[in-house]
């Protein structure tokens, strides 16, 4: 998937080959015993995740034609499984590639009515950390695809066709999302982060991003409550400008209003639905955070997991998704710094804090200084609702803002590797961009990608630019 495949297997982050279609045989005369029968795991925590091997298919399986087993071919029969709601496919070396096709279809519970065949982005090794950073070089990594969700279902069946050898210890992941956690009432997900910035908020913000300006003034220049916001948000630098102040008369008062008006270019904070909201359980992933030293970009990505998800079952498709990326790909946590859904609800994503800088998974080589940003769904072929554009807008506007940065402005970004730029080298960037543009991929889809102008634009109003 670098630039240089050709584009018979160019990078696509929603669509890959076509197989023939050709009738699998009935579920009676092919299904093997029931995984259902099997003990469940050690793991006790809410969700469950069924990790299959798949097999060498014979002709009368697999759909492909011929009759033997083929090297580039691989799969499992129609079979009972216990309930889940998202599949992927995972194999054990994350620097190699599944160049190829994947397909599955699955059966709704209780219903016994079979879907058609999907479409499994095959393509997912432009996400993840860096490498050489800690999380990059993890043992625990794996190549995997991009997460497909499907519903509650209770069957499955999947086939594998590879352009060349097939990577090694193939695995159908089939993840259940876990029930909705109590008190996570769709109506109340929002209540932990503030809708709007405080005046507070705002001023230290301001402060934050040019505080050689007030100098030693800063500390004795803010109210009680500008102080404890500025404790709270800027520790560091809250600590450092109070050491600075020196112990003889206070220095003249620099209105607070004052500091606002100095850099105003912050757009409200918009309601985001915290990692509690949505039922994350912190046991999942591993202790700690990981900072940048600050954010010059934000990337906007979709997630591959297909558009057949109600705004109600976001949370579920995100606590599916944070398992698959945890558990089955090996990364540290969920790998995206914010989700926003069809709906436009914005979503807090990896852990740390939804105003600090956290270093995410989610542009090979641009992780650093940089936030991403996952619209769940698949936007190449479907036009993204306004409500997504408008999240994205207002996000980006309170984010960027935070660190002084125009949506509508470009920067430099140093590539990590792993992408098409050598380790090192400065990356010009739109400070809105796509996934595309630091990748070979078409991440976040053509549809999301044509409104991204649209996005920054606006961005840049919310901020008080235009």
């Amino acid at each position: 998937m670098r630039a240089s495949l050709a584009s018979s297997i160019a990078v696509t982050c929603a669509a890959v080959l076509a197989l023939p279609v050709s009738l699998a045989a009935p579920a009676a005369a092919t299904a093997p015993p029931a995984v259902a029968a099997l003990p469940p795991g050690p793991e006790q925590l809410p969700g469950s995740t069924q990790s299959l091997p798949l097999e060498a298919l014979d002709g009368s399986v697999r759909g492909f034609g011929g009759t033997g087993a083929d090297p580039a071919e691989r799969g499992l029969a129609r079979r009972d499984v216990r309930p889940f709601s998202l599949v992927g496919v995972v194999w054990d070396d994350p620097a190699a590639a599944l160049h190829g096709s994947v397909q599955v279809r699955t059966r709704a519970t209780g219903g016994g009515t079979w879907s058609e065949w999907q479409d499994v982005e095959t393509h997912n090794d432009e996400h993840g950390a860096d490498p050489e950073t800690t999380e990059g070089a993890a043992r625990a990594l794996k190549g995997s695809t991009a997460p497909l969700w499907v519903g509650d279902s209770d069957g499955v069946e999947i086939r594998v066709r590879g352009e060349e050898q097939l990577p090694d210890g193939l695995r159908l992941e089939l993840v259940d999302p876990g029930a909705e956690p109590a008190g996570a009432a769709p109506g109340a997900r929002a209540a932990a982060v503030p809708a709007d910035p405080t005046a507070a908020e705002a001023a230290a913000s301001s402060v934050n991003s040019q505080l050689a300006p007030y100098g030693a003034g800063w500390i004795p220049a803010l109210s009680k409550e500008e102080t404890e916001v500025a404790f709270r948000y800027f520790p560091k630098a809250a600590k450092a400008a109070q050491a600075a102040r020196p112990p003889q008369a206070a220095p003249a008062k620099v209105a607070p209003a004052a500091a606002v008006a100095a850099k105003p270019y912050i757009g409200p904070r918009p309601k985001i639905i915290t990692r509690k909201g949505w039922g994350a359980d912190e046991k999942l992933r591993e202790k700690g955070f990981v900072y940048t030293k600050s954010i010059k970009a934000a990337f906007v990505h979709h997630t591959a997991t297909g558009n057949n998800y109600t705004c109600s079952q976001a949370p579920s498709v995100l606590r599916g998704i944070y398992r698959y990326h945890v558990k089955s790909s090996g990364w540290r946590d969920f790998g995206y710094n914010f989700a926003v859904d069809k709906c436009g609800n914005i979503y807090e994503g990896r852990a740390g804090g939804v105003a600090k800088p956290v270093l995410g998974a989610h542009t090979l080589g641009f992780n650093t200084n940089s936030m991403g940003v996952a619209v769940i769904g698949t936007y190449s072929k479907s036009n993204p609702p306004a409500a997504v554009l408008t999240a994205v807008a207002k996000l980006t506007a309170w984010k960027l803002g935070l660190h002084g940065v125009n949506p509508t402005s470009t920067t430099y970004l140093t590539s990590g590797g792993g992408n098409l730029y050598k380790k090192g080298t400065k990356v010009k960037l739109r400070t809105i961009s796509g996934h595309r543009d630091g990748f070979a991929t078409e991440c976040p889809g053509a549809r999301l990608y044509g409104k991204l102008a649209t996005a920054r634009t606006s961005s840049a109003k919310y901020q008080g630019r235009l």
